[in-house]
């Protein structure tokens, strides 16, 4: 649905850059590694993934990218093995639904390949709402290919998909896009979206599903019938963004299209300059992804997304799992917010690093209560100027999430975590839940 996640997710879309102006430092933790289970990075059902600093266009903002996840994602024109791209620097995100990709990125013989999908007499576009901003461009057709070797044959395949090509410049921002939410930044370049593109991969099969094919009015689709006039539109199901993983091709009579598992390493206190880790396709589909042992499986309400959490004895009904949120987000008073004209607004300061723990409870009633760590976010970024992953790294979630506890990438380091797709059979399990 609309709302899953895309408003939920802090650091889609630029929100996991920090400036790296402060003053230098040097600082320990591990370095990296590969995933915390077995995978092996050559399957076709894996792709190599990344924590860094981020994509080279973000130097020119003299920003750098912080717990953000990175893999690489092949487009090409529909039904072509040549006329193809690779992407690096793509955000992996388990809130959202959908890939888009920022056009300034693609090279002219492709852009010029991508045709807009046709709606109401015009070219479909789209609004994408984060919280920390909107994204507008042209929806497509592309073939889109991710894993093995990073070519178009030789990975996890998803054919002939609607993906959004991100400030194409094709069309103007209409006013009920830019106007659309409490943060009216736009995040149409690189620099200000903070990654080529975004892979979204959560729970659910499409962006927006039967809230968007229902009626004109729904912020998200628009029908332009030239370059200056862009109206709402409803959109059919099968046009809308669709979340990769839900139509993926089957390989070797294998469909691995219920869910994805993210491997990381664990991180130091002190965090580490890079990480690599393991995004694998399927759950209990092969050898390589089987629901672990023992994993706890969290179902979540089938609209949203949600599971609850439980925090300092206050319940957060709205709470959930995000790679592609950079810090865990909360609301605690009791813990001091960094300046506003830090290094590092927007994230918590403590005098010292505190240990934490929050009880979460799945739809299925299963509970889980993680413990884990917040520290001096100007501290951290201080003394590691070239670090780009934190496993203790907190915000607050404001106003708008005053009834959320979002688990960002800082939970997923030393964890596999399970991201099973609605009404599939994921492991014995039907979706959509989460598992760690």
């Amino acid at each position: 649905m609309c709302a899953s996640l895309l408003l939920a997710g802090c650091g889609g879309g630029g929100g996991g850059t920090v400036s790296t102006s402060s003053s230098s430092g040097s600082g320990g933790g591990s370095s990296g590694g590969s995933g915390s289970g077995s995978t092996s990075t050559t399957a076709y059902n894996v792709a190599n993934a990344t924590i860094d600093q981020g994509p080279a266009g973000l130097s020119d903002a003299n920003e750098a990218a912080v717990n953000i996840m990175y893999v690489n994602v092949t487009i090409c024109a529909p039904g072509s093995t040549t006329n193809c791209q690779t992407i690096d620097h793509v955000q992996v995100d388990t809130g959202s639904q959908g890939v888009r990709i920022l056009a300034s990125v693609l090279n002219s013989s492709l852009l010029s390949a991508l045709s807009p999908i046709s709606v109401n007499g015009g070219a479909l576009a789209e609004c994408t709402q984060f919280v920390d901003g909107y994204s507008w461009g042209p929806v497509v057709t592309a073939d889109v290919h991710i894993g093995g070797s990073d070519t178009a044959t030789t990975g996890e395949s998803a054919p002939g998909i609607p993906v959004q090509l991100i400030g194409s410049g094709s069309y103007s921002v209409p006013t009920a896009c830019s106007s659309g939410s409490a943060n009216t930044t736009s995040e149409d370049t690189v620099a200000t979206f903070g990654a080529n593109g975004i892979i979204g991969i959560g729970l659910f099969d499409e962006d927006c599903g039967t809230v968007c094919s229902s009626g004109a009015s729904n912020g998200s689709y628009f029908s332009c019938t030239s370059s200056a006039n862009c109206t709402g539109a409803a959109v059919a199901v099968t046009s809308q963004v669709v979340n990769p993983v839900h139509v993926l091709a089957a390989m070797n009579g294998i469909t691995d299209n219920n869910g994805i598992i993210i491997e990381l390493p664990a991180v130091g206190a002190s965090g580490a300059a890079t990480v690599t880790g393991s995004l694998v396709f399927g759950i209990g589909t092969q050898t390589n992804n089987a629901l672990a042992s023992g994993a706890t499986i969290l179902t979540t309400d089938s609209y949203y997304g949600y599971v609850s959490v439980n925090f300092i004895g206050t319940n957060f009904p709205q709470s959930y799992l995000d790679s592609g949120s950079n810090a865990y987000y909360f609301n605690d008073s009791s813990i001091s917010s960094c300046g506003s004209q830090s290094v590092a607004p927007g994230f918590f300061c403590p005098t010292s690093t505190v240990s934490l723990s929050a009880t979460i409870t799945g739809n299925n009633g299963a509970q889980s209560s993680p413990s884990f760590s917040i520290a001096n976010a100007v501290d951290l970024f201080d003394n590691n100027p070239t670090f780009a992953a934190f496993s203790n790294l907190g915000g607050a979630a404001g106003t708008d999430g005053s009834q959320s506890f979002a688990f960002g990438l800082p939970f997923f380091y030393g964890r596999n975590v399970y991201t099973a797709m609605e009404n599939m059979d994921a492991g014995g399990t039907d979706g959509p839940y989460f598992a760690f």
